[in-house]
């Protein structure tokens, strides 16, 4: 366990823009330097990596890959979300977990573990293990329990703007303006984790999720807009449908495009990235960083 007064540090110079901190057991992070968050997906049927890292000795072999290339924190994920992706229980999510969770604290004490469910039961069983951040990309919506149980954790919660039942997650909806809708919604659920005593929230604006190509462009656009600077911004645009099929590309050949978007949020504050591509993502996150210290 990692004592109180631990925290991360980055040999890169500080940002002059306000900072973000959050409490991970006990370990103080701070977003100041903007972080990278590395995917490790335990699916068979994850959309471009599927069936890569679903048992235990692979999976640890490529959260090592993901830390070596730059990434601090891990967004190990149980469950595809994925159009069409088969439906597992919460029991079925901490079977395929397993042990991996306590393996990679084990070998990487220095990594922070995100937990993508939207189970209250796999936060749970996610927590005992080791986890130091919950990332849910149903806001709470599709397990009741999941707000309380984030609050008796006490970890940094990513709360996602998504359709309000998991059925209609991907179904694209129609909005008159998608930043003062996804404002409003996170307004509402960050106002219910204040009152339960969840004070580190993280907003993910829910790249991929029932939004249309226009909508995510002008998301990508106006970020600097969500939020009104409250709370950290993760961003998830790695391997997105946006991004390659205008362009009659696959999730595997955007890396160019997708650096260049990575690039223009975090121009506008964000604080997390979420990525497949570490190498890649590391590359722009040191130009960025060269550009405001020059």
């Amino acid at each position: 366990m990692l004592s109180n007064s631990q925290t991360l540090k980055s040999s890169n110079p500080p940002i002059p823009k306000p900072s973000h901190t959050i409490n991970c057991n006990g370990r103080l992070v701070d977003l100041t330097i903007p972080k990278i968050m590395g995917i490790l997906n335990l699916t068979p049927d994850s959309f471009s990596d599927g069936g890569k890292f679903n048992d235990e000795k692979s999976a640890l072999k490529h959260a090592g890959k993901l830390l070596n290339e730059g990434a601090e924190i891990i967004d190990v994920g149980p469950q595809s979300t994925r159009p069409n992706a088969e439906f597992l229980s919460s029991e079925e999510e901490i079977s395929r977990l397993a042990n991996v969770i306590s393996s990679i604290k084990k070998e990487f004490p220095e990594a922070l573990i995100s937990l993508d469910t939207f189970y209250a039961e796999t936060v749970k069983f996610g927590f005992n293990e080791g986890i130091d951040i919950i990332n849910d990309i149903s806001g709470g919506q599709y397990d009741r329990k999941m707000f309380d149980t984030v609050a008796e954790t006490r970890l940094p919660y990513i709360l996602m703007h998504v359709n309000s039942s998991y059925e209609t997650m991907h179904k694209k909806l129609k909005f008159d303006d998608i930043i003062l809708a996804e404002n409003g919604y996170f307004s509402q659920k960050t106002n219910e984790l204040l009152q339960k005593g969840v004070n580190d929230i993280i907003l993910d604006p829910g790249f991929g999720f029932g939004k249309t190509v226009e909508d995510q462009m002008k998301m990508i656009d106006e970020v600097k807009f969500l939020g009104f600077e409250k709370f950290p911004l993760l961003i998830g645009i790695s391997r997105k449908s946006f991004i390659y099929k205008p362009l009659g590309k696959s999730a595997l050949d955007i890396n160019e495009e997708t650096q260049k978007l990575h690039m223009k949020v975090l121009k506008q504050g964000a604080k997390i990235l979420r990525v497949h591509d570490v190498a890649e993502a590391k590359i722009t996150l040191d130009n960025f960083l060269n550009s405001i210290s020059n």
